[in-house]
Order: C-alpha cells, then structure tokens, then sequence
C-alpha cells in the first residue's frame, strides 16, 4: 500500500512541461481573438452611430418640427433640442428638452455630430454626419444620414 500512496502523492501536481504548454496554447488563442475582437469593437461603434443619426436623434429633431414647426436651424444646430429658442413665439410651442443629455449628441467615439439644416444633401430636411473613427470629416469612415454617391 505505501507504493500506491507515494505515486498518488508525487503525481499530484503537474509538471513544468504541462503548465509550459498551456501558457503556449493560452497565448495562441489570445493572438486568434484579441484582433478579432477590437474589430468588432469598432464596428459595433459605427453601427451605434449609425443608429444615433438614423433613428435615435432623427425622432427627436421631427418631434421639434411637429411642435416649433420648422427643423432647428444650423445656427441654432442640435442645442436647440435641449433649450428653448431665444424667440417668444417659437418658445410658446417648444415643448422640450427633447434631448436632456449633451451626451447624446455625440458620435461612438466622442465627437460632436455634424449638424446643417437646410442640408446640403438633404435639402428639404437636415443633414446629420459624424466624423467616424478618425475624427476628420470628408473621408470614407463618415457616417451620414444621406447616400453617398
């Protein structure tokens, strides 16, 4: 009996070469996923933004067209959904704040959104963009509620 128990007893642990070889297969797998998964960080970052020009902010700015009766001005631009015109006959019908975070008025990554009504594109609406992950407008990763030709 005491055979039985020094073997059960020195295989107990494990072995220098076994913990080596699953810090090599952790190491593999974290080199396979890590990419992958700062990828879709990205992406689910520009669909977010996406969502935020196409639906979250395009319902608030239609509910201040139904009460004002007009879209906020570029002048006024997106504020306009937190505070009340500075004219009386537009404040009597603002029935905001529509908006009552400024948070909300920013893209994924941070940055303020690109507000212009009339719109360029969108000439008898607005035109709402946001300047995408590297922060400048004008290049391929904007995000705008218009098609892009």
């Amino acid at each position: 009996m005491r055979r039985m128990d020094r073997r059960m007893t020195r295989r107990g642990a494990f072995t220098l070469l076994e913990v080596l070889m699953v810090v090599v297969i952790i190491g593999i797998l974290a080199a396979l996923v890590v990419p992958n998964f700062f990828g879709a960080s990205e992406g689910a970052k520009e669909d977010l933004t996406r969502a935020t020009i196409t639906s979250g902010i395009n319902g608030t700015l239609d509910l201040f067209r139904m009460h004002v009766g007009r879209y906020p001005t570029t002048d006024e631009g997106l504020a306009a959904l937190m505070k009340a015109p500075d004219d009386p006959e537009l404040a009597k019908k603002w029935r905001g704040p529509y908006i009552k975070e400024g948070a909300k008025l920013r893209d994924a990554w941070g940055n303020e959104l690109r507000y212009e009504s009339p719109g360029s594109y969108n000439q008898s609406t607005y035109d709402l963009s946001s300047a995408g992950k590297n922060g400048q407008f004008g290049d391929d990763d904007d995000v705008t509620n218009w098609e892009r030709t």
